[in-house]
């Protein structure tokens, strides 16, 4: 058992009265010297009152007090919480109860039903959810120690946790991504996208689309999209799933191998691992990402191997800052995305942060023109105006193609273009010879991505007549100036 599995305490009492628990103070303390404090933290983050938590384990100074304020009601317990001398007191309205059952429901929604049960005052309803939690998830780290935290709180007695500090530095590590861990859970409880929404990268996604996902490191969480449109009609993305998830050891932004950092970008998935094939270490499975990507060559970023992957078996879920660079997930979210008969070749796009747009302006945008944008936007997402221009720019692009406009063809090309190492110079007469009246390009996807460049990821069916035979494409334009140019052209 690892450090941060914390020893199962058994809850006697019955659920409608206060649970007792047959343990004294000075034993809670021996036990639970960390895994009160933890759960303190995120049950005050999840009321509001974080801004006044010193997060630092050594300088924190907390007392608790669970006091009944309605005898007609035992099974209510009303209780107070004293963080620094502020007093703080729940609610007593009665919260609305999940009945679906525990079989069908996650593991994180459980833990925040239960976080939703204390802040309403039901304690001995909370207690009850996360024993039952803990007994089938008995990995789920985060969840043990909520639960280690009533079982404290059951004593009915004040426990003095000022002396309760991480003993070592690598305790204090632990503690640390733990309460980071609690508080992007709850942080996710409330931010929840707004419906018929989407990452403002997904620019155009085709009928043919069946999944997309978007990654927002700033919030920990994985967003996976399903179109639920009917065979032939444009595409109808909407939110599936969200999910809390891990990222590199030193946050986002892979620049060279071994640097324990997470890229950022567009990426798509290339192929699915089962996790029979794997070490432990990947859980039930993993999904390869086409990292380093066009872009990340043309910065002469290095490294290989970002995958999204699940859990080790000792773990529910990992750390927010855990990989070497991958996506990490529980075992249970990886095994829907692997069960997924279209994985394959879906987008990924991972961001610092995600802005989200309503699926109908995405539409308007691209209905207009407008003069390409200079204005300042979120890391990994693009203007309306810049969004706009580029689809002038790559209806120009077809026309020349099929016009056989090589000069007008040739400055849609930037000067660093490249494939396979080689130059445009190079690739010119194959590009030439690829351009012909007959050619059409169909299915096509734009995916955006903005940081100190603006970046359009197209992919398409490239077919001649009379042959017809589709070939998929996948270029990368730039926003050079006031014009958009293709860097790279090449298969899918």
């Amino acid at each position: 058992m690892s450090l941060m599995q914390a020893p199962r305490m058994a809850a006697t009492a019955p659920q409608d009265t206060d649970p007792a628990i047959g343990m004294s103070a000075a034993k809670l303390k021996r036990v639970l010297w960390w895994l009160a404090a933890l759960g303190l933290i995120g049950l005050a983050v999840f009321m509001g009152w974080g801004s006044k938590i010193d997060n630092s384990a050594n300088a924190l100074k907390t007392a608790m007090t669970f006091v009944n304020t309605d005898e007609k009601t035992p099974d209510r317990l009303a209780w107070n919480l004293s963080i620094d001398g502020a007093i703080a007191t729940t609610s007593a309205t009665t919260p609305t109860i999940d009945t679906t059952p525990s079989a069908l429901r996650s593991a994180e929604s459980r833990l925040i039903a239960i976080y939703q049960l204390l802040r309403s005052g039901e304690r001995a309803m909370a207690l009850n959810e996360a024993d039952d939690l803990t007994s089938d998830y008995p990995n789920f780290q985060l969840a043990q120690l909520l639960y280690a935290d009533l079982l404290a709180a059951s004593a009915n007695q004040t426990i003095d946790l000022s002396d309760l500090a991480p003993k070592n530095s690598e305790q204090a590590i632990q503690l640390a991504a733990l309460v980071r861990e609690s508080e992007l859970r709850l942080q996710a409880l409330t931010e929840v996208p707004a419906p018929g929404t989407l990452p403002s990268n997904f620019v155009t996604l085709p009928p043919s689309t069946r999944n997309a996902i978007a990654i927002d490191a700033s919030r920990a969480r994985l967003y996976w999209f399903k179109n639920i449109a009917k065979p032939g009609d444009p595409a109808q993305m909407v939110l599936t799933k969200d999910a809390y998830m891990s990222v590199g050891k030193e946050g986002v932004g892979k620049l060279v191998e071994g640097d324990n950092r997470t890229p950022l970008g567009v990426y798509f998935i290339t192929s699915l691992l089962p996790g029979s094939e794997l070490p432990d270490l990947y859980g039930r499975g993993a999904l390869p990402l086409n990292y380093p990507n066009a872009l990340d060559i043309l910065r002469k970023k290095t490294g290989s191997g970002i995958w999204l992957h699940g859990t080790p078996t000792e773990q529910y879920v990992r750390s927010p800052l855990a990989s070497e660079g991958c996506v990490v997930l529980s075992n249970p979210d990886i095994s829907l995305l692997l069960e997924e008969a279209d994985i394959k070749e879906t987008p990924v796009v991972i961001a610092k942060s995600l802005t989200w747009v309503s699926a109908a302006a995405i539409s308007a945008q691209l209905a207009t023109t407008s003069a390409s944008a200079t204005a300042t936007t979120p890391t990994g997402t693009a203007t309306d105006d810049a969004a706009a221009s580029f689809k002038n720019q790559f209806a120009n692009w077809q026309n020349s193609r099929r016009l056989q406009d090589f000069a007008a063809l040739r400055d849609m090309y930037s000067d660093q273009f490249f494939r396979r190492g080689k130059g445009l110079s190079h690739w010119w007469v194959t590009i030439k010879n690829e351009a012909t009246s007959t050619s059409s390009q169909d299915d096509i996807t734009v995916l955006s991505w903005q940081d100190q460049d603006q970046v359009m990821v197209v992919n398409y069916a490239d077919s001649v007549t009379p042959d017809l035979r589709a070939i998929k494409k996948r270029q990368y334009w730039r926003l050079e100036g006031d014009t958009w140019r293709i860097f790279y052209e090449g298969n899918a």
